[in-house]
Parts: structure tokens; C-alpha cells; sequence
């Protein structure tokens, strides 16, 4: 019942916050809105027992690509005036009627009947879970044994844009 609750309320967190993300005028407010957005996600994936993806969506998303994107927004320097005049467009609404639609879906599915406990998907989920599926091991394991190749193909491409990186800002200089 516990997880169901706050299964619930971080759903609710990551519907407001994504709708933050799309009113917002202010980019700088809309991104805020996203980083919460994106805790709320990590919060369900700790649910799901995901513990992994949750780590990896705080440090990657919520960290280096939101500070990627409030960099260039700060880079941009946008004045008040800049942003232009408030108004409802179609497209507006039509996402505030897809932000309520949503809101009450799931008002309606925390207020119904909870799912089954059993039954297939259930148990696959607790012999998934007991063989370490999604830990930290199991995909270590994966990624160092059966995808070598795309393991290091990668880092080569991150070694070729260092390099690459390096050179124009040395041309630069």
C-alpha cells in the first residue's frame, strides 16, 4: 500500500513538473521544473527497484545535462522583453487539456481497485529481482562480458572527440 502511495505521489511530481516545463516562460523556471521532474523519475525507477538506473538518472540527467542546458540558456542572456507577450495558443491548450486528462487518469487509478499482487508479470518481477537483474553486477557483467565491442567503440569515439576538442581550442589560442 506504502509503494502504491508513493508510487502515486512521484507520478503526480514528475506530471506537475513536466507541465512546468512546458507553461514556464521563463527557460531558466523551465528547466528547474525539469530537474525536478527528472528526481521525481528516479524516485519511481527506486520503487521499480531499479537502484541503478534511478543513480544514473540523478548524476547524468539531473546533473550534467541540466547544467549543459542552463549554461547555453544563461549563454543566451534573454531579457524579459525578449520572451515576448503572454498568450494561449492552440498548441497551449491542447497540452493543458493533456496535462488535466493525465491528472485524471491517475486520480482515477489511485482512487480504483489496486492491481493483483499475483500472477505471471508479478512473479517474473521477484525472480528477476532475486537474480540481481538491473543491479549494479548484473550490468557490469553484461556490459564488460557480452557487449565488449560497442564498450569500446564507445570509448575510442570519446577519446577521438577529446582530441578533436583539444585541437580547436588550441587553434584558438
Amino acid at each position: 500500500m506504502a509503494e502504491a502511495v508513493l508510487f502515486y505521489l512521484f507520478a503526480a511530481g514528475v506530471l506537475a513538473g513536466g507541465s512546468q516545463v512546458v507553461l514556464r516562460r521563463n527557460p531558466i523556471y523551465g528547466a528547474v521544473s525539469l530537474v525536478g521532474c527528472f528526481f521525481f523519475l528516479a524516485g519511481i525507477y527506486v520503487l521499480l527497484s531499479a537502484h541503478l538506473i534511478a543513480i544514473l538518472q540523478v548524476l547524468v540527467y539531473a546533473g550534467a545535462v541540466m547544467v549543459l542546458f542552463v549554461f547555453v540558456i544563461m549563454l543566451l542572456n534573454l531579457k524579459e522583453e525578449e520572451l515576448g507577450e503572454l498568450r494561449f495558443t492552440f498548441w497551449k491548450v491542447v497540452g493543458l487539456v493533456a496535462v488535466l486528462a493525465t491528472a485524471a487518469v491517475i486520480a482515477w487509478r489511485a482512487l480504483g481497485p489496486a492491481y493483483p499482487s499475483t500472477g505471471p508479470a508479478r512473479d517474473n518481477a521477484i525472480l528477476l529481482a532475486a537474480e540481481g537483474f538491473g543491479g549494479v553486477k548484473a550490468v557490469g557483467r553484461t556490459l564488460y562480458l557480452a557487449a565488449v565491442l560497442p564498450f569500446e567503440l564507445t570509448s575510442l569515439l570519446l577519446l577521438v572527440a577529446i582530441v578533436a576538442a583539444v585541437v580547436v581550442a588550441k587553434g584558438k589560442i
